[in-house]
């Protein structure tokens, strides 16, 4: 067997990994003529960390990142909401590591030329027209190369679509979708060099919809106790004047969106502070798309951001296109025919991608700070007595079941 995958992504280097180790040809095809580290911070969620353990590379790429500890709600004077262990502490059996993008993503490309070779990932390959073969022919694909002037032919026995948010395969299928649709949030990206805070493996999330900031380190501390912290700040753009604009990976101005936190210098991170300090700031529209009715077609099906891309809420956009891969491997190698593996792929990935994207447009388990805000604006004497006994843990718990990652019982 034979595939094609579009898009050297999280995703499509993970599914590169996974269907090679089930014996299958692959070949990645990517539109950039080089991968560099870009990007910001993201979480690994446990279960996420357990198909790159089966694959022999999680132990490379927790050494990149952070072995996150903790995951804190604050509200937008700094205090305490919730407070609950992640990964290992929380007794998963791998960790959820924090990592940069960039740095993970050229990680697994390394891993896919050492076991697949350096043939295996194509750069410079822009996708440019998909043929799906009908009901019993071979999908095809005709790729522009990175000089632009010669058109590139290759069939396979399936073509994959990982190939993000703006994906060629998907607008194959689905010509009128148009953009991603935005939220009207802007999200303002960026790592600094700070003092490490809380734990010094703390992931938290602070304020309330629209007005939020998330950061966590994606380094260990030095021995000066500096490291390496990603951060997002996140507003509607009518609260601070912003024209519509949905550029993508734009660099950002501190100026639009500072002032905003200006006063969020708690006792235990001063957040003005770590804004200062970025060398430079991306900024993001915060987007998604509706569920799809159907990702297969023929022999060509979609995967990660190209099947569902979501809002980045509960850390699941890199996590889930990682679930993704390993199904779509592992129903390739139980199934009896094609048709029914990728039958098999979509009934048990779709329905589950659906319910987190409609998940997080409720906001998921953060909607914990919304209701703080609602129900005590001007800040609390003690959480117990702005929610009920049970009802944080009940939040918190309903979404990891959404999100396929409960605590393991004991």
């Amino acid at each position: 067997m034979r595939v094609i995958i579009a898009g050297a992504g999280i995703g499509g280097l993970v599914a590169a990994l996974a269907l090679h180790e089930q014996g299958v040809e692959v070949q990645v095809y990517e539109a950039v003529p080089e991968l560099a580290p870009l990007g910001v911070g993201i979480n690994l969620l446990p279960h996420a960390g357990a198909v790159l353990q089966g694959l022999g590379a999680l132990d490379e790429i927790r050494a990149l990142g952070v072995e996150t500890a903790e995951l804190c709600f604050f509200n937008r004077h700094g205090q305490l909401i919730w407070r609950e262990p992640r990964g290992l502490a929380a007794g998963y059996p791998v960790p959820q590591v924090s990592v940069h993008r960039g740095r993970l993503q050229l990680a697994l490309f390394d891993i896919v030329r050492r076991r697949l070779g350096d043939d295996a990932v194509r750069t410079g390959h822009r996708l440019q027209s998909l043929d799906t073969g009908g009901a019993t022919g071979l999908p095809s694909v005709e790729l522009v190369d990175r000089d632009g002037d010669r058109v590139v032919r290759d069939s396979a026995d399936l073509v994959v679509g990982a190939d993000g948010i703006h994906s060629r395969v998907r607008a194959t299928f689905y010509p009128d979708e148009g953009l991603p649709q935005w939220s009207g949030n802007v999200l303002w990206r960026a790592v600094s060099r700070h003092q490490a805070f809380l734990t010094g493996r703390s992931m938290f999330m602070a304020g309330h919809r629209p007005h939020k900031f998330v950061a966590y380190p994606i380094t260990d501390a030095d021995a000066d106790g500096m490291c390496t912290v990603n951060w997002i700040a996140e507003l509607d753009r009518r609260a601070v004047g912003l024209a519509d604009r949905e550029d993508w990976n734009r660099k950002g101005d501190p100026a639009e969106f500072a002032p905003r936190f200006a006063d969020w210098a708690f006792d235990w991170l001063d957040i003005p502070a770590l804004i200062d300090e970025a060398e430079v700031v991306f900024e993001f529209p915060m987007v998604d798309r509706d569920p799809l009715p159907r990702w297969t077609f023929d022999r060509v099906t979609l995967l990660g951001d190209a099947a569902h891309p979501m809002y980045p809420i509960g850390s699941n956009g890199a996590s889930q296109a990682i679930l993704d891969a390993r199904s779509l491997a592992d129903a390739l190698a139980v199934e009896s025919s094609m048709p029914a593996a990728l039958a098999a792929y979509e009934a048990g990935r779709r329905p589950k991608t659906a319910g987190i994207v409609l998940a997080n447009r409720q906001h998921g388990p953060e909607r914990v700070m919304d209701m703080a805000e609602e129900r005590s604006p001007g800040g609390f004497a003690s959480v117990a007595d702005v929610f009920a006994p049970g009802e944080l843990e009940d939040i918190s718990a309903q979404y990891k079941q959404v999100a396929g990652f409960q605590i393991p019982k004991r």
